[in-house]
């Protein structure tokens, strides 16, 4: 069994796969439901608008789009998260080879520039097939966010899981602090404050966005340090690991309502309204602490369940497996997927209901394109080149 750890006997990691599975499963699954908000784009038209510090904030009316909405909440965090378990995973791996730390530092250099580039240069050109155009010069999303914490976080790879804990718990509280209140939205933020903290955008003269940033690099950081931390525990002792993050997934959760409910500090901004859906419909740009709580409990949850997994269970997840072992792969692809299928099916739009078949039909023709993707990867060929990817 991918999970079965009983003999495992720390700090080797002869068990690095079976490790890695519940990671990859996790990671295979909000893959899944990125799709699914980016189908809603390309397919449906029908994106609500950004969860903003200020400015306008989405509400329904509708249970099934704000569900098609908020199972994907869940995928950002998600992402920093195990981005940040994995780093730690292959630093330990790296150093049991013989890898100095510089050898390690400059690999996450590499392959962080490589993310970034690969944003500015290829992902910021597919996203102007969206179907309401583009109208953005630069975009700082995602995989920038990603690319830079890649960066920040290799200098914090050898820290103590205590220390890792404590800097992710001033993080989160720290830029939560710094967000300015909801009613000063609108222009003023400079290009370095857009990219480094606050979401938002420069506006030209013609309308056009010179600048739009919804992934400012340091709030998410503190996601990226919690997942090094977690990796530390996986790489030492995974079952205790997993127990962990069950335990600390349930207190997620329970700071998330406490919060929620006081509705008060943690949340960046009053919830619009006392329906269910208005409850679970936090701030995520920056990420709340609300938000982050919600998002990552579940997360954590998640991820000790899927350690779990025997039988037609694991044999499921192994589908999710093929998506988390090609992240990257799967990011480029799957827009391109869902941009044809809407141009081909659905060039005015469609309800949210009849956009679902869509994205499970781009789920279809991406999971063979990610299983040849991953075995690619792994050929001594392709190696070289594609492990930064």
């Amino acid at each position: 069994m991918a999970e079965r750890l009983e003999n495992y006997s720390p700090p080797g990691l002869r068990d690095t796969a079976a490790r890695l599975f519940a990671p990859d499963a996790l990671r295979g699954l909000i893959i899944a439901w990125m799709a699914l908000d980016h189908a809603n784009i390309f397919v449906a038209h029908k994106h609500p608008p950004a969860e903003m510090w200020g400015g306008a904030f989405p509400v329904y009316y509708d249970a099934l789009a704000f569900l098609t909405r908020f199972v994907t909440h869940f995928c950002a965090p998600g992402f920093f998260f195990l981005m940040g378990v994995g780093m730690a995973l292959f630093a330990a791996s790296r150093q049991e080879r013989g890898w100095s730390k510089w050898q390690i530092i400059r690999h996450f250099l590499i392959r962080g520039g490589a993310i970034i580039a690969l944003k500015l240069l290829v992902v910021n050109r597919i996203w102007e097939l969206s179907p309401d155009g583009w109208g953005i010069q630069t975009y700082i999303g995602v995989l920038f966010a990603l690319g830079a914490n890649m960066i920040l976080g290799s200098l914090l790879l050898w820290l103590k899981p205590g220390y890792l804990l404590g800097l992710s718990a001033v993080l989160l509280v720290g830029m939560e602090l710094l967000v300015p209140d909801p009613s000063l939205w609108g222009p003023g933020s400079s290009a370095a404050e857009l990219i480094l903290f606050l979401p938002g955008g420069i506006i030209g003269s013609g309308g056009e966005a010179v600048l739009w940033s919804n992934y400012p690099v340091l709030p998410w950081l503190e996601l990226v340090v919690f997942g090094i931390a977690v990796g530390h525990w996986l790489a030492r002792n995974p079952l205790k690991a997993y127990s962990r993050a069950w335990m600390l997934g349930i207190a997620f959760l329970a700071v998330f309502l406490v919060v929620r409910y006081l509705d008060g500090f943690g949340n960046i901004r009053p919830r619009m309204g006392d329906t269910w859906m208005d409850f679970l419909n936090p701030v995520k740009y920056p990420p709340s602490i609300a938000f982050t709580m919600m998002t990552t409990g579940v997360n954590l949850i998640l991820l000790s369940a899927f350690s779990k997994a025997r039988g037609w269970v694991e044999r499921l997840l192994q589908t999710l497996v093929v998506f988390g072992r090609a992240p990257l792969f799967f990011y480029l692809m799957h827009l391109l997927v869902y941009a044809w299928l809407g141009y081909l099916v659905t060039p005015d739009g469609t309800s949210i209901a009849a956009m679902y078949p869509l994205w499970l039909l781009g789920l279809f023709i991406l999971y063979p394109l990610c299983l040849w993707y991953g075995q690619l990867k792994r050929s001594k060929s392709a190696r070289l080149v594609l492990q930064f990817f």
